[in-house]
């Protein structure tokens, strides 16, 4: 039998969507503000995320998270669709 071994395995797809967050995380930041993944819908590709802190009333936000974190997200991450933005609880 032909195994996979684990170093060539990849990462579960939340954990690679946490490493994309957590390379974007320090620009945002700098600005004041902040992202947490939410959950991630295997079935559709949907990332949800929260913006806090500045990003949560930052006018930019939307651009944010489409032309950034979205792309960024898309390029990296192949299993994601499409990403949207919660608000807090």
């Amino acid at each position: 039998m032909n195994e996979t071994s684990a170093a060539t395995r990849p990462a579960p797809v939340e954990e690679r969507i946490q490493a994309v967050l957590a390379s974007i995380r320090p620009a945002i930041r700098v600005d004041g503000g902040d992202i947490e993944l939410v959950d991630y819908d295997d079935a559709s590709g949907r990332v949800r995320i929260r913006m806090v802190g500045a990003c949560h009333a930052c006018p930019m936000s939307m651009l944010t998270l489409k032309a950034g974190i979205e792309q960024r997200l898309r390029m990296i991450v192949p299993e994601v669709n499409t990403v949207e933005s919660v608000e807090a609880a």
